[in-house]
């Protein structure tokens, strides 16, 4: 089936292409083409004056829509998929966070159920692993009674069972290192997270397969005068490294917008990728008291002023935000041009795992794709050439 998107502005890695159209046959983007030229296809959408997006990329995503991916069921998979595909996600990595081996398990079934079964939803290209292999002195919102110390044969076995495409660890953990090595022979994208390790330690996680920072500046170390010594930490090492990809939560609370100024200033735009650390209360309303983790084991946080808010108040548990938002943030607070945004939230991401086929408009592409107006609120989706959500003639 040959598809062509008409009547929009077109998104591409380095500009805004308008007067084209774009088209799409067999889940790839075939060509782009003035919007004068006669293109024979099955079905021709008018998008009137929306943009034309390559779909989100969120790595980093717990739940939404009232689920969290621990749920374990196959319900819950496709809840938080399909959530946060209707704000323009069209490829995510279902996150763990610190809990049991038999709950995790649980979760791996559901999402080889749904990567079988799940119908007009995103791709589920494999699982990030947020814990339970991280610093109790940095565990966060992390429940630190799951923490484990770092198993080699217990990861690999996880590794084993189901597809993975990152693992977030402390790498000044015992094994730490060895692990990061397991993982990089394995094509395995290895993050450093809620980890106490500072400039040295980092450096040689680098050295040993470490190539992004976790969900930038929380559960990070920082410049610390150890004795007479000053010793950078995981901040100041994540400016200084290119090479390092770091990961910011763009809900424009976590990371307020001068603070993402400051990181767009003194970090290389193509390494840092935008995501949502989302939890199950996206698109629910402020009040409501959610659980973080799994509805039986996990710990109850109120949604309150944007964010999720763990209920002592002292600390944020997780965010509800949305990759449209994570976009929007970009542009409206961070005063980013568009496309940048977009690329941060697209190409980036693919880039940073290996996902070739993904993240940006271009022949030969997958037609993954999301619509949206001069709001950033997506409207239209597509995933591999099929509409999976459509509310522009609402």
């Amino acid at each position: 089936m040959k598809t062509v998107l008409t009547g929009g502005k077109i998104i591409t890695p380095y500009r805004i292409l308008e007067d084209c159209c774009l088209v799409i046959e067999d889940g790839k983007i075939q060509d782009i083409v003035s919007k004068d030229t006669p293109v024979p296809a099955d079905e021709v959408i008018d998008v009137k004056g929306r943009y034309i997006s390559p779909g989100f990329i969120d790595l980093h995503i717990h739940g939404g829509g009232g689920f969290d991916f621990l749920d374990g069921t196959l319900e819950a998979v496709e809840g938080v998929a399909k959530t946060h595909m209707r704000h323009g996600t069209t490829t995510l990595t279902p996150t763990t966070t610190s809990c049991s081996i038999e709950e995790m398990y649980t979760l791996f079934d559901a999402v080889k159920l749904a990567q079988k079964e799940m119908k007009d939803g995103p791709n589920l290209p494999g699982m990030h692993l947020e814990g339970p292999y991280v610093n109790p002195a940095r565990c966060g919102a992390q429940d630190a009674s799951y923490l484990r110390a770092i198993n080699k044969e217990e990861i690999c076995a996880m590794l084993d069972y189901v597809p993975v495409c990152r693992m977030s660890i402390a790498p000044e953990l015992e094994g730490g290192m060895e692990i990061g090595r397991v993982l990089r022979d394995r094509g395995i994208v290895t993050s450093i997270c809620h980890s106490e390790a500072m400039y040295d330690e980092v450096i040689e996680a680098c050295e040993n397969g470490y190539s992004m920072v976790t969900h930038f500046y929380s559960g990070n170390t920082f410049l610390q005068r150890r004795t007479h010594r000053r010793e950078l930490g995981i901040v100041e090492t994540g400016y200084l490294v290119d090479e390092l990809t770091v990961e910011c939560i763009t809900d424009g609370i976590h990371l307020p917008p001068e603070l993402l100024g400051y990181i767009l200033r003194f970090k290389p735009w193509d390494k840092i990728t935008l995501c949502t650390d989302a939890v199950r209360g996206v698109d629910l309303p402020e009040g409501t008291i959610i659980k973080l983790g799994s509805l039986t084991r996990g710990q109850d946080c109120l949604i309150q002023g944007g964010v999720s808010m763990m209920m002592h108040g002292r600390s944020y548990g997780g965010s509800i935000a949305t990759t449209d938002r994570c976009v929007r943030t970009m542009v409206q607070q961070a005063h980013v041009p568009l496309e940048a945004a977009v690329r941060m939230m697209s190409l980036n991401p693919a880039r940073a795992m290996g996902f070739n086929t993904k993240g940006r408009i271009a022949i030969g592409m997958d037609a993954d794709l999301c619509m949206f107006g001069e709001d950033i609120v997506v409207d239209a989706v597509m995933v591999g050439g099929r509409m999976t959500h459509n509310a522009m003639n609402a």
